[in-house]
């Protein structure tokens, strides 16, 4: 059985890393961060835009800036040519 992530890669979807920056509610100079990790699509970030309209309409605590970070795990090898041989006998 294969898992629903891997098949998600096999989509072209990647690991997507956001670092929210937030105000509290109960103080509003002071920011706190929060770090969001799921397997999203790049460039459109479907899931990480159905996360970030989650928290505005049930969180009280309003976004000051996310940051993110993308990577695909599954990509075409990186191969290198090789000048040489070694043998071992």
């Amino acid at each position: 059985m294969i898992s629903q992530d891997f098949q998600k890669q096999l989509a072209g979807y990647g690991l997507t890393t956001a670092q929210i920056l937030y105000r509290r509610p109960d103080h509003s100079w002071l920011l706190q961060t929060y770090v969001w990790q799921a397997y999203d699509m790049f460039p459109a970030f479907p899931e990480l835009h159905r996360f970030l309209q989650f928290w505005q309409e049930k969180l009280e605590g309003p976004l000051h800036s996310v940051q993110v970070a993308h990577c695909k795990l599954i990509k075409p090898a990186e191969l290198k040519p090789v000048n040489g041989e070694f043998v071992l006998h």
